[in-house]
């Protein structure tokens, strides 16, 4: 999709502030509210605009524990790989999961209420059989805030 100066303003704007009213937002970019409505519906239809979210201070309400775990797993088949993410999937104290390339096969961010917990999570996932072969678990001890919206 071919993105022009306004459709950029559109997303800078989102960025800013995704709770933006549609008629705030017009009136940002300089567009009439039907105008900038019918921008903003070909950005979501496109795929440009995935989705809207909340940005969510975990720890804010109760002292959290954040861990960032390496995995790799025994075997590489695409049915291992499902395996493995239909599994996590059902954790809730994962609150993120990336597959790399390279020497690790996935990096998961888990948040939970202490370290106890945590090393809980692992025993459940480690008993069932989803093929992990090693893991590494990294505590964070501090989030660095980047000054950018969106991450």
């Amino acid at each position: 999709m071919k993105l022009d100066a306004t459709d950029h303003r559109i997303l800078a704007a989102l960025r800013r502030d995704g709770r933006i009213t549609k008629l705030r937002l017009a009136e940002e970019v300089h567009l009439s509210p039907a105008a900038c409505w019918e921008r903003l519906r070909r950005l979501e239809v496109g795929g440009v605009i995935k989705g809207y979210t909340a940005i969510i201070d975990l720890g804010a309400g109760e002292p959290r524990t954040t861990v960032i775990v390496e995995i790799s797993l025994s075997s590489h088949q695409q049915a291992d790989f499902r395996r493995f993410e239909e599994a996590i999937a059902r954790e809730p104290a994962i609150v993120a999961c990336d597959a790399t390339g390279g020497g690790i096969d996935y990096m998961l961010r888990v948040t939970v209420p202490d370290i106890d917990s945590y090393q809980r999570l692992i025993d459940r996932l480690l008993e069932q059989p989803i093929g992990i072969a090693r893991y590494f678990s990294y505590v964070v001890t501090k989030s660095v805030p980047l000054g950018r919206s969106g991450n």
